[in-house]
């Protein structure tokens, strides 16, 4: 049965047909914002959202059935585990006044992750950039304090609603980092008051927008491209290990069937 059973949930009808309930389910909770489309079918759509959430929780049973206590040695498995499990926190009745219970709902979209490869890399390898990415943000960090140091000296006295303190010049230098409105916003007021300005802002935007940024877009982007070679090569040494099985199994029938023919010609033999 468990065999059975395993062949049928890892079928790729069934990965499929999983990965349209969810996309079914992502749907219908974005619909179910709209007041009037709630009015109107809410409650229609509200029995598809029970079925899709019955569908899930079908399907994690067989899994924890098929896979015992392995199952939960996957840390996808586990994350899969507890969305399917807060799906069943009570949105209604005494629990209705609880916004966060409903909010919840809204992780089931989160399951996508867990079934798409793609998905799970980039994730896998944002979480695996973190440490090296903090160190980047540190940097980052020591450069924003150092130029607001520099811009609440200089622009203090004519500015202080962009430079009064060292908070309100970090929070300045963050609009600058993230190109929003800098320049006719920000930037352009202050060279017309102090015409050297613009080499404290091209500096900054020079090495905190194009430089420490590229530096933690490029840590992530290699942690992708060598979890995509690993996942490739894990693929391949599977295939390798099927073809491996197939292999001897292959041989154990030739084994068998020059046992059956032996035995074949030496009852022929004895009947002569």
């Amino acid at each position: 049965m468990k065999d059975r059973l395993k062949i049928f949930i890892e079928s790729k009808f069934i990965t499929n047909f999983i990965l349209a309930v969810i996309i079914l389910n992502s749907v219908l909770l974005g619909l179910l914002t709209y007041p009037g489309v709630e009015k109107l079918c809410g409650s229609f759509l509200q029995v598809i959202c029970f079925i899709c959430v019955v569908i899930f929780t079908v399907e994690l049973i067989i899994k924890l059935y098929v896979y015992g206590k392995d199952f939960f040695k996957d840390g996808w498995n586990n994350f899969d585990f507890v969305l399917v499990a807060m799906s069943w926190i009570p949105t209604g009745g005494a629990f209705s006044s609880f916004r966060a219970f409903r909010v919840l709902r809204a992780l089931r979209a989160l399951r996508l992750v867990t079934r798409l490869e793609k998905l799970r890399i980039i994730v896998q390898a944002i979480i695996e950039s973190i440490p090296n990415v903090a160190w980047a943000s540190l940097l980052l960090l020591l450069l924003f304090y150092i130029f607001s140091i520099m811009g609440t000296t200089m622009f203090a006295s004519d500015f202080p609603e962009f430079f009064g303190t060292i908070g309100k010049s970090m929070f300045t230098l963050f609009q600058i980092m993230t190109l929003e409105s800098w320049s006719m916003g920000v930037a352009r007021p202050v060279i017309e008051q102090y015409p050297y300005a613009w080499l404290y802002f091209i500096g900054f935007i020079l090495v905190s927008s194009f430089i420490v940024m590229n530096v933690i877009v490029g840590i992530v982007v290699n942690a992708i491209s060598e979890l995509s070679a690993k996942a490739k090569k894990d693929r391949l040494d599977k295939q390798l290990v099927n073809s491996t099985d197939l292999e001897m199994e292959i041989s154990k029938l030739k084994q068998q069937l020059e046992v059956v023919e032996s035995l074949l010609s030496v009852n022929k033999a004895l009947k002569k």
